[in-house]
């Protein structure tokens, strides 16, 4: 089965701009199965927030994208090379990255130095394919 765990390049507890968690989709229900129901609309609206704990801190994030894409190299959206900004052009990219391959527009906006996390799971509608939820730090 694996398990859920966030990648190398990023930092928890700093922590870093993005901070990028990968988990497998399991038909059982179990692990990040549940992350396709944010492919709905209507299941965003009633459930917008999640949370992120760390052994430090308890957190709340905004979820403000659910993109479809492809881990493939040198295809899809590349959000998982994202992990800190030195400048507002890579926010820019990550952010309309999200926006053209989102199910579904939030209306919502990402800023410069918000802190993000991305969670990643499996999809199986094309070769490599991704399930990526964007989720913006608010407290």
């Amino acid at each position: 089965r694996g398990c859920i765990y966030v990648d190398e390049k990023c930092d928890v507890f700093a922590p870093s701009d993005n901070v990028l968690i990968y988990g497998h989709r399991m038909l059982d229900g179990s692990m990040f199965d549940d992350l396709f129901n944010y492919s709905k609309k209507e299941f965003w609206e009633a459930h917008p927030f999640i949370q992120f704990n760390t052994l430090r801190r308890r957190q709340t994030y905004q979820i403000i994208c659910v993109v479809k894409t492809t881990a493939s190299v040198g295809l899809g959206f590349p959000y998982n090379q994202f992990v800190d900004a030195f400048e507002d052009a890579e926010w820019d990219e990550y952010w309309n990255n999200c926006r053209q391959n989102a199910y579904y527009d939030t209306g919502l906006e990402l800023e410069y130095d918000d802190k993000i996390i991305t969670l990643s799971t499996c999809e199986y509608s094309q070769t490599n394919g991704r399930l990526v939820v964007g989720a913006r730090r608010i407290d």
